[in-house]
């Protein structure tokens, strides 16, 4: 019945509407497309053969030829239920003392959907003439990766500025500028810009505009940081940002000063944003390439999908541009910004919807900014911070939460996701949450997100718990933050840093992301940090406060079902099964055996091919 059930609602949508009022077409679309027609027809067989199947792991009639039939895989359809809070799996999970096996070697893809899954023998009558197979000579194939928290035109940026991702100290950081100048010459007046400096390692040492003036005497020069809680630039940048003598603090920001009181050129938490505004807005031929370029990288690192944080009202324009010429190449879950109003003030008469009609673009959901980011003494802690004496960071109101217009989406029934660091930004935001919910206990189960969840006090996990809050963490962050976090909060509260089993144990969800571009997405750098808490040189031995590891079932769940939860779509994504959308990753290393021979080995995975909707996105040379 299940089986009818999900193939029903996928062969009436679009003609019936999300469960949570998500509308399938933008208004103007017609009913029922060309393309989707073509849909309708074919799973009209498909409905028809899952009725009369009593094995749903794999469909023998040869009634339903496939158009793409992946062979000889080692697939993991993560079908078998949640493994509990300790991260023991189900008793129906495919393994046996600890050693996990593949649970089927063969897919059959018909119309973007799975229609059987199973043995080799199983999928062969649904071979066709016209049948793709694709051998995978032993690859993996797993559930398609999605990134819960990303910024893709940032991603797509990367093939126009400067990528400063790894560099050491400020005069490489501005080599690398120099000569990313003289391979592509830029005329005077041009805006150049640069991202990827450490934010939270540089934290006491951000440069100041001098040797960046001097380099580049007739160009404005951002030097935006890691994480965007830090940046600097160079005098003609400053002048076009007003970050001038005199001028004042922005709202939850800090211009860096001299011992004249004269700003350096180096800004913090909010104010980089005073340099980000004065950057000339892209075209929106531009801003859409950058998208698509974005996305693409994605699909190339094995991403079926992405949840996009902090969408403004043209990059709404590009995505919802992009989805109406079926251009998007995999599943966009765009999070309005709550610091466009204007934009947040047309959703709200809109009301939550997907767009195009293919399934690539969902808007449901806000995203809060309630604190700052802890390497920039910006997230706000309950007690003060252990490098600064008398600071606590910055939060709410102050930092430009807008309290008000967030709480007319939550109960218009939007989902909110808050960027909550500190333990106080996180005890504050679950308070907030808690108060909306006093109101109409029904919007709890709306799905509420914190995104990062970095650093939680002990009472709280149990709240996270009570209101049904998400937690979509970035396991990337412990790999590279545990190098000054406890230097912030001390060894006693680090203990509830990127504290994934405590949450495990306290029943929530959690969703898996990188936050790029302030961390790598590389998808076995994440399950690697999420599995041994270790950075890429295997330290610390054991890894770093080794008790909130999790397994690698969980950590592969985080990426899948746990970001299909988190988008209200685990009923046509996260698994793969019988009519759920074909969207698949498959690599060349089998997670469990890898992490259970050399952990280490797992950050040498390759991404063989992405496949959104039965169509690949990206094929590796092989």
């Amino acid at each position: 019945m299940r089986l009818f059930l999900l193939s029903l609602s996928f062969l009436l949508n679009p003609l019936l509407l999300h469960p949570l009022g998500l509308r399938p077409f933008a208004l103007g679309s017609p009913i029922l497309s060309p393309r989707l027609a073509v849909r309708w027809l074919t799973l009209v067989s498909l409905v028809t053969l899952i009725l009369g199947c009593s094995k749903p792991a794999a469909i023998t009639s040869d009634t339903l030829t496939a158009d793409v039939i992946i062979d000889n895989a080692r697939i993991y359809t993560f079908d078998w239920g949640e493994p509990d809070g300790e991260g023991n799996p189900t008793s129906k999970a495919p393994v046996i003392a600890g050693n996990w096996s593949p649970d089927a070697t063969a897919v059959a893809i018909k119309a973007g959907v799975i229609v059987a899954i199973g043995s080799s023998a199983e999928i062969a009558p649904h071979k066709g003439e016209s049948t793709e197979i694709i051998d995978a000579m032993g690859a993996t194939l797993l559930p398609g990766f999605t990134d819960s928290h990303t910024h893709i035109e940032e991603l797509g940026a990367t093939l126009d500025d400067v990528n400063l991702k790894g560099v050491i100290d400020e005069a490489e950081a501005i080599a690398r500028v120099v000569a990313h100048v003289e391979a592509n010459p830029v005329p005077a007046g041009q805006w150049i810009v640069a991202r990827g400096w450490d934010d939270g390692l540089w934290a006491d040492r951000y440069p100041s505009h001098n040797a960046l003036t001097a380099a580049f005497p007739d160009n404005p020069v951002l030097m935006d940081g890691t994480n965007g809680f830090g940046a600097w630039g160079n005098r003609l940048a400053m002048d076009a940002a007003g970050i001038i003598g005199g001028a004042p603090d922005p709202t939850g920001g800090e211009i860096l000063r001299d011992a004249n009181g004269e700003p350096t050129g180096a800004v913090r938490n909010r104010g980089v944003a005073l340099f980000r505004n004065a950057v000339p807005p892209l075209s929106d031929e531009r801003l859409q390439r950058r998208l698509v370029n974005g996305l693409q990288l994605m699909a190339d690192a094995g991403y079926t999908g992405v949840h996009h944080a902090g969408v403004d009202t043209s990059l709404m324009a590009a995505y919802e541009a992009l989805a109406e010429r079926g251009e998007l190449t995999l599943r966009v879950n765009a999070m309005i910004s709550e610091r466009d109003k204007p934009l947040m003030k047309a959703w709200l008469t809109r009301g939550t919807q997907r767009l195009g009609d293919d399934n690539k673009l969902f808007v449901h959901s806000v995203k809060g900014y309630y604190d700052g980011s802890l390497g920039a003494r910006g997230a706000k802690l309950l007690e003060e911070y252990s490098d600064r004496e008398g600071h606590i960071g910055v939060s709410g109101e102050e930092y430009g939460f807008f309290t008000e217009e967030i709480s007319a989406m939550l109960q218009a029934g939007f989902q909110i996701n808050v960027h909550a660091i500190g333990d106080g930004g996180n005890r504050e935001v679950l308070h907030f949450l808690r108060d909306n919910f006093a109101r109409n206990p029904e919007l709890q189960k709306n799905r509420h997100r914190i995104e990062h969840a970095q650093v939680v006090h002990p009472d709280d996990f149990a709240l996270y718990d009570e209101l049904d809050v998400i937690a979509s963490v970035q396991p990337p962050f412990v790999a590279e933050d545990k190098v000054w976090t406890e230097d912030r909060i001390g060894h006693a509260r680090s203990a509830g840093a990127y504290a994934w089993r405590s949450f495990r144990r306290n029943n929530t969800p959690l969703a898996f992301g990188s936050d790029l571009m302030g961390y790598d997405w590389n998808l076995f750098y994440g399950l690697h940090s999420a599995i041994t808490r270790q950075s890429t040189d295997s330290q610390p031995p054991g890894g770093w406060f080794p008790e909130e590891k999790l397994t690698t079932e969980e950590s592969i769940r985080g990426y899948t079902s746990g970001a299909a939860y988190a988008a209200f779509l685990e009923e046509e994504t996260g698994t793969l099964e019988v009519g759920k959308w074909a969207d698949m990753t498959l690599v060349d290393i089998d997670p469990f055996e890898t992490i259970a021979r050399e952990p280490a080995a797992l950050l040498d995975g390759r991404v063989l091919m992405t496949i959104v909707g039965g169509e690949k996105v990206f094929e590796a040379a092989r």
